[in-house]
């Protein structure tokens, strides 16, 4: 009997700790062909005109790709890398190799559901079969103690029935060797500016130089969790705003899959029980719960959750002032902690929680503006773009989400006040406010015509004066919304 070849269409699981895909291929004695197919689809623009992938993001995966094939090659195996529609790619390189079978990890989403539809169907006119694992999650979909149909709508209710009813499995490990690839090109993985993009200066000012593959992600890891034991404190630590080890920043490569959150969940349990066990070490737990409540969320709603009324199917009038978006994007609004946001989000392509939750709710909630426009420029910028947690996170600001108090906003000014007591965050990033004293940098608005000769900050000069009164706007918001409910 000949050997079975399996050819494994690597997506946003760029490991080889924990694949189910490469387990079972495994199982069989299959010889594994790992393919990754650089989609031009997923370098075009958005509907709003912004870069879909920005060039933080694709440096990030580039990397990360980069270092998939290195760890590939160390277990004997290599990665073929190719750039084009992988409807086309993926039958091809399966014809040329006499593939047996084609393994792919399951998306939720419409785009890349129809890129799986595409694929499948191509393979099926050459008579190869597809089989897809779900390996994004925690916990698993076979694992839920509901059917997707019947998830809960509010976090809480969801976590609470998961913690009770459901276990979250142990991360498989890596392969110790793979076969090797039979006689074919690799292909070269392509620069960023064959990708039709620039390559990011690194700002010095950025809270960690991120680089993309399950390699770093290990290393951070290792470095959060053991050299710098931060684990104990996350909770306590985790809304802050400046520096490496505020939060474990696992995010970006958990967005890729260079990561799995059961390898993860895996090490908590490992900290807990040889150094602390602890609220800090569950609410790291929990913070993953979020992350898989929006996908399963995202599986059960489907398109809703990228439609202007949201999940809930609010008719609310957004606006679409670009002058007014333009401002809040480049940091220019007046509000510090917006524009010191929005600032470190442009230079780095990174954002804390925090900052996140209050720019969106400025956009939303002060500006009145379209929420879709924010969400499709974190998609293109962040490097952690994930696009459930993104798109669920704009639905749940924008009051159109998971969401059942309504009408929610950040006072940005208490926020300063309770995030950036001494104005430090603010100073990092807007060094033009770096001569106030804290409250002042806080609230630069509220300079005197003295202060503003004696501290060598003129308003509208050296910093813009807010673009709106936050108090007025956010009544006016409420009232637009409000309406809307009626």
């Amino acid at each position: 009997m000949t050997q079975q070849r399996i050819l494994i269409w690597y997506r946003n699981d760029l490991r080889v700790h924990d694949r189910e895909a490469i387990y079972e291929a495994l199982g069989q004695k299959a010889e594994i062909i790992p393919v990754y197919c650089f989609d031009p689809r997923q370098f075009e623009t958005t509907s709003f005109g912004f870069p879909k992938t920005g060039k933080f993001r694709a440096q990030f995966l580039v990397e990360s790709v980069a270092d998939l094939r290195a760890s590939l090659q160390k277990l004997g195996s290599n990665l073929i890398v190719r750039q084009g529609l992988p409807a086309k790619i993926i039958p091809a390189i399966a014809e040329q190799l006499k593939v047996d079978q084609v393994y792919y990890s399951q998306e939720v989403t419409s785009e890349e559901k129809q890129v799986e539809k595409e694929v499948t169907k191509a393979l099926s006119a050459h008579n190869i079969k597809t089989k897809s694992f779900w390996e994004a999650t925690l916990y698993l979909l076979a694992d839920l103690p509901f059917e997707i149909s019947q998830i809960p709508e509010l976090y809480t209710n969801f976590r609470k029935q998961v913690e009770k009813k459901s276990a979250i499995e142990e991360a498989i490990p890596a392969p110790k060797e793979l076969t090797s690839l039979p006689e074919i090109d690799p292909g070269k993985i392509p620069t960023l500016e064959e990708l039709g993009l620039e390559t990011p200066q690194f700002d010095e000012r950025a809270v960690l130089n991120f680089k993309g593959g399950e390699s770093e992600a290990l290393k951070r890891l290792q470095n959060y969790f053991w050299q710098e034991d931060c684990l104990r404190e996350y909770k306590e630590t985790r809304n802050g705003m400046l520096g490496a080890n505020y939060s474990s920043k696992f995010s970006p490569w958990l967005a890729l899959g260079c990561i799995s959150p059961r390898y993860i969940n895996d090490r908590v349990i490992q900290y807990e029980t040889e150094r602390v066990k602890n609220n800090s070490t569950y609410w790291l737990i929990f913070e993953l719960i979020w992350r898989d409540f929006f996908r399963f969320i995202v599986a059960k709603h489907g398109n809703k959750v990228f439609k202007i009324e949201g999940l809930q199917g609010k008719a609310i009038p957004w606006k679409e002032d670009w002058k007014r978006f333009d401002l809040w994007r480049e940091g220019k609004t007046g509000y510090p902690l917006i524009d010191a946001n929005m600032q470190e989000l442009a230079a780095t392509g990174f954002m804390s929680n925090r900052g996140r939750q209050n720019v969106a709710s400025f956009l939303t909630k002060n500006l009145g503006i379209n929420w879709q426009m924010g969400a499709e420029w974190f998609e293109s910028l962040l490097i952690d773009y994930d696009v459930c947690s993104n798109w669920g996170n704009w639905n749940y600001t924008a009051g159109v989400g998971n969401d059942a108090r309504g009408f929610r906003y950040f006072n940005i000014p208490k926020q300063t006040k309770d995030y950036d007591p001494k104005g430090n965050y603010i100073k990092h990033w807007l060094p033009e406010l770096a001569a106030l004293p804290g409250a002042l940098a806080r609230e630069p608005g509220k300079l005197t015509t003295e202060e503003q000769q004696q501290y060598g900050v003129r308003l509208g000069v050296d910093y813009p004066r807010p673009i709106v009164d936050f108090f007025k706007s956010v009544k006016a918001n409420e009232k637009i919304y409000q309406s809307a409910m009626e």
